[in-house]
């Protein structure tokens, strides 16, 4: 197949998947496998977030920029950065020691790939049954400690095959934040994290990529 028309569906499905807990990611490289299509280090998988990344900061701008404005002399702003911040830092830690092997091992195993979104999908139905009643239900007002632990969930999502969005959001509902809450502080999450991910990955793979083509 052609290699842009691959890479047009493969952006489809990226668009698809991207905002719902089933790790576009994983959908991407098996996707991906089946079709024969493979990216120099594998950065494609990984860039092609930039348009989520876009969409979300077009979304949350409004909320982001009022929380730097108000950070200076609001107590509740910085809390709410700091708490943002907190759960950014284990994947920033783990992705760095981590990165190498998730890219050059785990992204080429489709049978890991496939068992985790299986996995994923069932873990996500049973939490949403046995989860506590929720505790929180403002995503800017969260304990540091459980800001903390919903970013080592997040930690998880460096198997591919696991959503980002839905590790934190199972993370957060299991520490009794309500539902609407834990998935806008998902998303206001992401924004770095991705963000972050797909720096890094361009940085790592500079020498094998072709910006003039």
């Amino acid at each position: 197949m052609d290699s842009t028309l691959t890479a047009a569906l493969l952006g489809l499905l990226e668009g698809l998947t991207e905002f719902l807990p089933v790790s576009s990611t994983g959908h991407l490289l098996l996707a991906g496998h089946f079709l024969g299509f493979s990216s120099a280090g594998r950065t494609f998988e990984v860039v092609i977030q930039l348009g989520a990344i876009l969409a979300l900061f077009t979304v949350y701008a409004g909320l982001l920029g009022r929380l730097v404005l108000r950070a200076r002399r609001e107590d509740a702003a910085r809390r709410a950065l700091v708490s943002l911040f907190l759960a950014f830092l284990p994947a920033v830690v783990v992705g760095l020691l981590a990165h190498d092997f998730v890219k050059t091992v785990l992204f080429e195993t489709p049978m890991l790939i496939a068992v985790m979104l299986i996995l994923v999908g069932v873990v996500l139905l049973v939490i949403d049954r046995i989860a506590p009643d929720p505790v929180h239900h403002d995503a800017m007002t969260l304990p540091f400690r459980k800001s903390l632990a919903i970013g080592f969930f997040q930690c998880l999502a460096l198997v591919p095959g696991v959503s980002r969005s839905g590790a934190t959001i199972v993370g957060a509902l299991l520490m009794g934040v309500e539902k609407r809450a834990a998935a806008e502080f998902s998303f206001l999450l992401s924004l770095p994290t991705m963000g972050a991910a797909v720096a890094y990955d361009l940085f790592k793979n500079r020498d094998v990529l072709d910006f003039g083509a």
